[in-house]
C-alpha cells in the first residue's frame, strides 16, 4: 500500500512539474527562458541570434543609406532641370535683335542660382548629403549670397566686358573662373579635396553590405563621381557649368546687346555649358540608381536569410502554440485523475482492500 501510493506521488510530482513547464511555455511561447536551459541546442541558438544580429545590422544601414540616396536623387533631378530649362530654353532663346528675350532673365537666373545653392546643401536627417565625409558643414557655406560673392563677382565682370569680337574669350574666362578654387562658393573641405590629383582625393560615402564589403554611394557637391565624365564644353564639372552659367545668365544687361553677334555667341556658349551639365547630372542620376538597385538588391538578401535563420532559430527557441496547449490540457486531465486516485487511496481501508 505504501510502496503503491510513493509511487503515485512521485508520478504526481512530475506531472506537476510537467504542468508547470507547459503552463510557462504556453503563455511565453518559448521552450525556455535561459540559453542554458537549451541544451544540447544552446551554442547553435546563440551563433543563430548573433548571425540574426548582424545580419539586421546590415539591414538597417542599407535601408538608411536607400533614404539618403532618394534624397540625392530629388536633388540631382531637379537641379538636371534647372540646367535643361536655361540651357535648351532660356539660353537659347536669347538673341541681339529682340531684346524682349532678355526681360526676366537675370531675375529668374539669380532665383535659379539661389535654389541650385540650396540643392547642393539638401540634408538628410540633419546631415549635409553633398559635402563628403563632413556631414555637419554646407558644401556651401554663403548659400544666401552666392550671387554676390567672389565667383559671382568674377564671371559678372567677365559678362560685363563683352564687345564685338571677344565673346570666345568671354566664355573661356567664364569658365576658368567657374573652376578657380580661389573663387570657390564650397567649402574648405571640398576645395581642398578638388585640389589633389584624382587618385587622391576623398572616396564617396559607403555603406557596409557585408562581412569586409561596402557599396560607395556618395555623390559630391564640388566634382563628378569617379564614373562621370565632364562632357565638352565644361569647367571641369557639372556643378561649375550650373553655377557659372547661372552667374552669367543673371549678370546679363540691355548693354550686351550692343556686341550683336558676340551676344549671341556667348548665348549659345551659355546654353552648351549648361546643356553638358544637364548631361553629367543625368550620368549621375543614372550611376545613383545603378548602385540604389544594387544596395536594394543586397537588402533584400539579407533579408531572405534573416527569415531563414529566424525560422531556424524560432524552432530551437519557441514552442508549437496548438501542440503546447494540448499537451497542457492531457497533462491536467491526467494529474487531476492522479490527485483524484491519490484521495481514494487515503480513504482505503483493510477490509475494502480485502473485497
Amino acid at each position: 500500500m505504501d510502496a503503491i501510493t510513493g509511487r503515485l506521488a512521485t508520478e504526481t510530482a512530475t506531472l506537476r512539474a510537467r504542468m508547470e513547464v507547459l503552463t510557462r511555455q504556453s503563455v511565453s511561447g518559448m521552450r525556455a527562458d535561459a540559453y542554458g536551459d537549451l541544451a544540447p541546442e544552446a551554442p547553435r541558438a546563440l551563433s543563430l541570434r548573433a548571425e540574426l544580429g548582424r545580419r539586421e545590422a546590415y539591414s538597417r544601414a542599407l535601408d538608411q543609406s536607400l533614404g539618403r540616396t532618394a534624397a540625392m536623387q530629388a536633388s540631382l533631378g531637379r537641379m538636371g532641370e534647372i540646367a535643361r530649362e536655361f540651357g535648351a530654353g532660356v539660353a537659347r532663346r536669347l538673341s541681339s535683335t529682340d531684346p524682349s528675350t532678355l526681360t526676366a532673365v537675370p531675375a529668374r537666373a539669380q532665383a535659379a542660382l539661389r535654389e541650385v545653392a540650396g540643392l547642393l546643401n539638401t540634408r538628410h536627417v540633419g546631415e549635409f548629403l553633398l559635402s563628403g565625409t563632413e556631414l555637419t558643414r554646407a558644401p556651401i557655406p554663403a548659400e544666401a549670397t552666392i550671387g554676390s560673392g567672389p565667383m559671382a563677382a568674377a564671371v559678372a565682370g567677365e559678362v560685363a566686358s563683352l564687345a564685338p569680337g571677344n565673346s570666345a574669350a568671354v566664355l573661356a574666362a567664364i569658365r576658368g573662373h567657374s573652376a578657380d578654387l580661389a573663387l570657390s562658393p564650397f567649402n574648405a573641405h571640398l576645395v581642398a579635396d578638388a585640389a589633389l590629383p584624382p587618385g587622391s582625393r576623398e572616396a564617396p560615402r559607403a555603406v557596409p553590405s557585408g562581412d569586409g564589403e561596402a557599396i560607395g554611394y556618395g555623390v559630391f557637391a564640388h566634382r563628378n563621381s569617379a564614373a562621370v565624365p565632364s562632357p565638352d564644353p565644361t569647367s571641369g564639372g557639372w556643378a561649375q557649368d550650373l553655377l557659372g552659367s547661372l552667374m552669367a545668365l543673371a549678370s546679363l544687361t540691355p548693354a550686351q546687346l550692343a556686341a550683336g553677334p558676340d551676344f549671341d555667341r556667348l548665348a549659345a556658349g551659355l546654353s552648351a555649358t549648361l546643356m553638358s551639365a544637364h548631361s553629367a547630372l543625368a550620368e549621375e542620376q543614372g550611376v545613383l540608381g545603378l548602385t540604389e538597385r544594387r544596395i536594394e538588391a543586397t537588402r533584400e538578401r539579407h533579408g531572405t536569410v534573416t527569415i531563414a535563420l529566424a525560422k531556424q532559430l524560432a524552432d530551437i527557441q519557441e514552442v508549437n502554440l496548438a501542440d503546447t496547449l494540448t499537451r497542457l490540457q492531457s497533462t491536467r486531465t491526467t494529474l487531476e485523475a492522479s490527485y483524484r486516485a491519490i484521495g481514494a487511496l487515503g480513504e482505503l481501508t483493510l477490509a475494502r482492500f480485502l473485497n
